[in-house]
């Protein structure tokens, strides 16, 4: 089954989430350890992974025009306002609660190699062990989260499940039309990409910073792009 892997990391975000709302009682200084601990490994894990760049410039064109585009579509303040809207219709009294955890848990839980690779194994390979151990990852990141910013981490279930459903029928024909030479260079230079996007959302996490992680999701599109472009022309910079 192409999607049960993608199925499977549904399932723990949820149940993670319940798991998280049953021990909200966790006192406030521990969760608030927890959250800065979750926060330096996804730093850690986000620098990993921008470092496996072999072209870096790629990775630099593909941010700037990632994050103009993502600014131009204001996709940040549309997260949110999906986020408000589901506040609203949970009739949730805390305010951003629900708004905040879905945005957040939908960035970590999309952003990543992880997502695309599992996702294309299952696709092409029908291997779906990457994606169990990224939802073993997420069942517990959910879990933390949920303490901390309430049962809106729940819905990003929804956007995890269609992402990488997508890719995985896409990833049953995509030997038809794609070379591997093209896919292995792209499957690198997304993996740094998105590994710096990660790298921003740890920093949000720990409170080192606030940037607009969402605006920058539009690079990984640029990076297929620029990826293409080059291997059809042979262009190396």
């Amino acid at each position: 089954m192409v999607l049960l892997g993608t199925i499977v990391n549904g399932i723990c975000i949820i149940i993670g989430t319940l798991l998280g709302v049953f021990l909200h009682r966790i006192p406030e200084n521990m969760k608030g350890t927890v959250m800065k601990a979750i926060g330096l490994a996804v730093v850690v894990l986000g620098l990993q992974m921008g470092l496996k760049s072999e072209n870096f410039l790629i990775v630099i064109i593909s941010l700037a025009l990632g994050a103009a585009w993502g600014e131009w579509m204001n996709l940040e303040d549309k997260l949110n306002a999906v986020g408000t809207w589901l506040e609203k219709k949970m009739g949730s009294k805390k305010e951003t609660s629900i708004s905040q955890g879905f945005v957040t848990a939908t960035l970590i839980f999309v952003i990543g190699a992880m997502a695309v690779i599992g996702a294309l194994d299952s696709g092409i390979r029908g291997d779906h062990d990457v994606l169990y151990t990224k939802s073993i990852i997420d069942g517990f990141t959910s879990l933390i989260l949920t303490t901390t910013l309430g049962i809106g981490v729940m819905f990003s279930a929804v956007p995890v499940v269609l992402y990488q459903g997508l890719i995985a029928l896409f990833a049953t024909q995509i030997h038809q039309w794609v070379p591997q030479g093209l896919m292995d260079t792209y499957i690198v230079e997304m993996t740094s990409t998105g590994g710096i996007m990660i790298f921003a959302i740890g920093l949000n996490l720990i409170g080192i910073t606030k940037i607009r992680v969402a605006n920058l999701l539009p690079g990984i599109i640029v990076v297929a792009l620029v990826v293409g472009v080059m291997h059809a022309y042979q262009l190396y910079f």
